[in-house]
């Protein structure tokens, strides 16, 4: 059994995983840390314990949705539609700064 040794919260695990997945286990708990604080600064530091549950919740919450309007459903086709739309509009309004020279 391999181990990955992570960070949360400036507290340091040791965690244990298969064999070759320890990369990929330490960049998902950079990610889980950086939802941990983005979630402490919503709502305070109310504990680590409750700091977790309610980052859990919140992951399984976007995994439901995900899930619920995954790849080809018309909710994610039109999400996707209005980003492109987005992004076209800022890089026709940059290209016009760029041809005036401002």
């Amino acid at each position: 059994m391999a181990k990955a040794d992570i960070q949360l919260r400036g507290r340091s695990y040791s965690i244990a995983c298969a064999p070759g997945q320890e990369v990929r286990i330490e960049a998902l708990s950079k990610q889980l840390d950086a939802r941990v604080k983005q979630i402490a600064g919503a709502v305070g530091d109310i504990g680590d314990e409750r700091l977790l549950l309610i980052t859990a919740l919140a992951l399984l919450d976007e995994l439901d949705v995900a899930k619920r309007t995954g790849p080809g459903t018309a909710h994610s086709e039109a999400r996707a539609a209005e980003a492109l739309v987005k992004a076209a509009t800022r890089i026709n309004e940059l290209a016009a700064r760029m041809e005036s020279g401002s």
